[in-house]
This record gives C-alpha cells, structure tokens and sequence, in this order.
C-alpha cells in the first residue's frame, strides 16, 4: 500500500500542475492531476488537460512535453472549475513544491474562475520537497531515486511527477521515524504557520498584527494604509493577493 506509513484521518490529495510557465499572474494551467487517497487507503484520481486560451512557449512545452496541438480540443480550466472544486472538498493537500507553486497557482486559476473561497479554511498543506530539503537536499528524481530506489519515468507528466511525489513522502515517514499523522507532517513541511497570502506579500509581526513584506511599506500595518491596499488592487499583483486586500479592506480579516 503506497501511504502505509500514515495515519490518515480524512483525505488526501497528491497533485501537481503543468502550465504555460511559472508566472502565477500571467501563465496559466495545461494539466492537472489529483490522486485522492482515503483513511481507508483506497484512492480516486483526477486528471485533466485544459486550453490555456494562450500559446504554450516553447520552453514550457520542452519541460512538460504539452504542445498547443495537444490542448486546442480541451475545455478551458474555467468550464471545469467546479468539478475541480468539488474533488478537492474535505481533504488535505499534498504534493512536491507545492507551497512555492502548484498551490498559488491553482488558487489563482480557481479565483479566475469566480471561486471565491478555493480552499476550506481547515485544509493543510504538506509538502514532501519541504522535509526533503529539510533533511537532504535533492531534486524530485534524486528524492525518488534516494527514498524508494526507483528510477522516474517521464519525469514533468503531471501523473508520473504526482505518483513519485506519494511515494517519496509515504518512504520519509518510515525512513525518519516521522509520526504519520497529518499534524506532524504539516509542521515537518514548515507550513504549521498561517498563510495570509501565497505570494507572501502580507505577513504579521511580533504582535499578530498584519504586515506589508515589500517595498516602502515593508514592515508596516496594514490597518494604517488602507491607500496602499486600495492601489494593490488595481496594480500587478497576484489574484489571490489583491484578494487578500480587499478583504483587509472589508475588514473581514484582521
């Protein structure tokens, strides 16, 4: 069984994106698996190609091996949001990198598509590159390669990359004598503390009291310039953060 080493008390879901690129704002979602996995270990899986409505560079296509000719037939991420929605319900987050990337993005394709809350505000984040830098230092081959001695086929398919991405984290548990439980993992994948905003433009300080992390503002409370906020929302930034923003500005978040 490929998670026997932890303890699940609701699901868990494996995944990983392919994309246009790694500019969250601009690129947009090609591919995207999900293995759920149950307390009872069975699993679902959930895999999509989607039209980026966008040309695939070249470089992008290169990683992934996703061309324009293999997406120009497929629904747009929009059209599928819902049911992407709905396999997420109820569970817990997992994956390799997930915190940098595969999670930012899938929120700003879900907030595109008019999803106001992507995830439940109880869902946990693990991330097996976390404990893997945490205790080695490697990329998801080696991880793979050092953990279960198996060698990645078609490495950057979404499927292969989330497959190896379970199997890595189900070995680091038994390897590290980690507690498999979902709490402990959570705080080993440096996620225990609460996420404000994924691109991490906001944060808090010393007193629990929301923070600016960039520019002149750096270090400052929110609360003393709602101005700033205000021009968040017009400017560059991610989706997820102007939500944020708009959000300290309703004042439904302090």
């Amino acid at each position: 069984m490929i998670l026997d080493n932890l303890i699940l008390t609701r699901p868990l879901i494996f995944f990983d994106i392919e994309s246009t690129g790694v500019d969250i704002v601009q690129d947009k979602i090609v591919e995207l698996c999900m293995i759920k996995y149950f307390p009872d270990k069975h699993s679902e899986t959930y895999v999509e190609r989607f039209n980026p409505g966008k040309p695939i560079p070249k470089e992008a296509t290169d990683v992934h091996g996703i061309s324009d000719d293999d997406v120009k037939d497929k629904a747009s991420f929009i059209s599928k949001a819902a049911e992407v929605v709905a396999f997420l319900k109820g569970s817990d987050l997992s994956g390799y990198n997930i915190i940098k990337f595969d999670v930012p993005m899938l929120t700003e394709e879900l907030l595109r598509a008019g999803i106001r809350e992507p995830f439940e505000s109880d869902v946990r984040y693990i991330d097996a590159y976390r404990i893997f830098t945490a205790m080695e230092k490697r990329d998801l081959s080696s991880a793979l390669k050092f953990y279960t001695n198996q060698t990645l086929q078609n490495a950057h398919s979404a499927e292969a990359d989330t497959s190896a991405s379970a199997a890595i984290l189900n070995a680091q548990v038994a390897k590290y004598n980690i507690n498999g439980d979902m709490d402990a993992l959570v705080k080993l994948s440096g996620v225990d503390t609460e996420i404000i905003d994924y691109d991490g433009k906001f944060s808090r300080n010393e007193k629990a009291e929301i923070i600016f992390t960039f520019g002149t503002n750096r270090g400052k409370r929110v609360c003393d310039n709602e101005g700033m906020l205000k021009g968040m929302l017009d400017k560059d930034f991610s989706q997820h953060t102007k939500y944020i923003a708009q959000k300290l500005l309703n004042k439904e978040l302090q």
